[in-house]
């Protein structure tokens, strides 16, 4: 499974909440990457979050929706099933990974 953030979400991420802005990364967990990542883990499957084609993402959003999804349903579950893509700024990679296991 696949979910290409800048085609599927916004090529612009805004703020870390829903409050503070559109395109917010609570928005993007709770009404994208939360349902792909349940298809994904019930299917057996890695889903492929690809960071590439968007703006530029802040480490609020990063955190918020990665680092999210980790509290609701723990570090070692998300990062069985996540796989993170960046060919544009592979740094990124890592960080997601790092806001997972601090989560």
């Amino acid at each position: 499974m696949r979910l290409k953030i800048a085609e599927e979400f916004s090529h612009v991420p805004g703020p870390r909440s829903r409050h503070e802005g559109d395109f917010s990364a609570e928005e993007f967990r709770e009404e994208l990457l939360l349902p792909r990542f349940l298809a994904a883990e019930k299917a057996d499957e890695k889903l492929f979050v690809d960071l590439d084609g968007g703006a530029g993402y802040a480490t609020s959003f990063l955190e918020e929706a990665f680092g999210g999804l980790a509290r609701e349903y723990t570090p070692e579950r998300v990062l069985n099933v996540l796989t993170i893509v960046s060919s544009e700024e592979p740094y990124l990679m890592d960080d997601i990974v790092r806001y997972i296991k601090e989560a």
